[in-house]
């Protein structure tokens, strides 16, 4: 990354947030902005389109396409070429084209970089992007993630990156309702949850996700790393894409996470899906 490029974050939530304070301790931003206020992140600016004044780097991370669209609409007056718009939310492929076509349009370089982490990951730097774009765009947008991440694939096109960010939440959704379902099994039986974990720790089941849902599960604690209503969000846009037949599981666990926020449970942790067993 040049010297002079600078970074302006827009989308506020967990993960924007902790990488907003990233990019400050970085000495990297240069303004960032919410839909609605959050006075305590850094730099925080009046609107969207001085964020696009201020930085050289357009950094999205919002709730979904009808977020994103919105933004654009407002900010895309202030693109110019000298800009890189990296856009992280979580959308689905026709939409990514759709947003790519409209910043290139202005002249600007554009890159879809969903990611793969939790906020845990934001905060310690380990989140994966998975880059869909431009050569020379994707170069660029490398230097500004590189210290803000673990890994960066090429994904292939905008469009790829796109699909197969909602590919692996398609994974996710149904892992966890698996965990939920596998654990309740266990509890009927009358196990304790420390004798479930540990009996499954160390096997060829195990995994790094497990662990991080393991003190959730036991402690009751639905504090959200990865949200009902974002998860639900992704899942509905997968089932949109490929179909409900071709997603039979992920279709009940998309409705369970419906009642979930049908419940006033939208913020919670999606491991918040043992409650409905």
């Amino acid at each position: 990354m040049t010297v002079a490029e600078r970074v302006g974050v827009i989308g506020l939530g967990l993960i924007g947030t902790a990488w907003a304070e990233n990019y400050e301790a970085d000495g990297k931003l240069a303004a960032s902005w919410n839909r609605s206020a959050k006075p305590a992140a850094p730099r925080v600016v009046a609107d969207a389109v001085e964020v696009a004044r201020t930085c050289s780097v357009v950094h999205v991370v919002l709730a979904g396409p009808p977020a994103v669209a919105s933004v654009l609409e407002t900010v895309l007056d202030a693109i110019e070429p000298r800009h890189l718009v990296i856009q992280s939310s979580t959308i689905d492929a026709a939409s990514a084209e759709a947003f790519a076509e409209r910043v290139t349009a202005r002249g600007a370089a554009y890159v879809e970089a969903p990611f793969m982490g939790s906020l845990l990951a934001a905060r310690a730097r380990k989140t994966v992007f998975l880059l869909g774009g431009e050569e020379s765009a994707i170069a660029r947008a490398e230097a500004v993630l590189s210290s803000m991440s673990s890994v960066r694939h090429r994904a292939g096109s905008i469009g790829q990156a796109a699909a197969l960010k909602l590919s692996f939440n398609v994974f996710v959704g149904v892992m966890m309702q698996g965990i939920c379902e596998s654990l309740a099994a266990a509890r009927h039986s009358g196990i304790p949850d420390q004798v479930y974990f540990d009996c499954l720790r160390g096997t060829a089941v195990w995994s790094d996700f497990l662990g991080l849902k393991e003190p959730k599960l036991r402690n009751g604690d639905f504090s959200p790393q990865f949200s009902v209503q974002h998860l639900h969000k992704d899942l509905t846009l997968a089932t949109d894409m490929v179909g409900s037949g071709c997603l039979p599981l992920v279709s009940v666990v998309r409705d369970r996470l419906a009642e979930l926020e049908a419940e006033g449970l939208a913020g919670e942790d999606m491991s918040a899906l043992i409650k409905r067993l």
